[in-house]
């Protein structure tokens, strides 16, 4: 993958589903547990202080009301995939799991692998924070 174009056409051909698309903004629908639960998944275009470009791929978690920091911190910590950040949601902050990746190291392969992971573990740490909840 060299661009977010390439991003864009790799997903649509995967059959992937998008329920949201915008220049450099793509939103993914994944269904989880035999589709009793669903995540969405945000892939945008970022670039870096000498431009070189990156791929974000985000989930949002819950909001950071409640949400215990140190636990937060811990599983960044451990997390082999992906990091915790604060990002607004119409306003409001909510705990986000994402991660950046330049686009000279993915490939389709990886591209999927990464939403998918990213979708997983979005929802597996929804769940914990909401009580088994599906917020979003």
């Amino acid at each position: 993958m060299q661009n977010f174009e390439q991003v864009r056409s790799h997903l649509r051909s995967a059959d992937f589903r998008i329920t949201m698309q915008e220049p450099y903004v793509i939103c993914v629908e994944l269904s989880l547990d035999s589709g009793r639960r669903h995540q969405a998944i945000f892939l945008s275009e970022l670039q870096d202080d000498d431009g070189r470009e990156y791929l974000r791929v985000s989930t949002v978690i819950a909001p950071t009301t409640g949400v215990d920091a140190r636990r937060a911190l811990a599983f960044n910590w451990e997390s082999r995939v992906g990091y915790l950040a604060v990002g607004d949601l119409d306003g409001v902050p909510y705990l986000q799991l994402c991660e950046n990746r330049p686009y000279s190291s993915l490939d389709a392969a990886e591209l999927g692998r990464l939403v998918l992971e990213i979708g997983g573990m979005g929802d597996r740490l929804e769940r914990a924070l909401s009580a088994d909840g599906d917020l979003l």
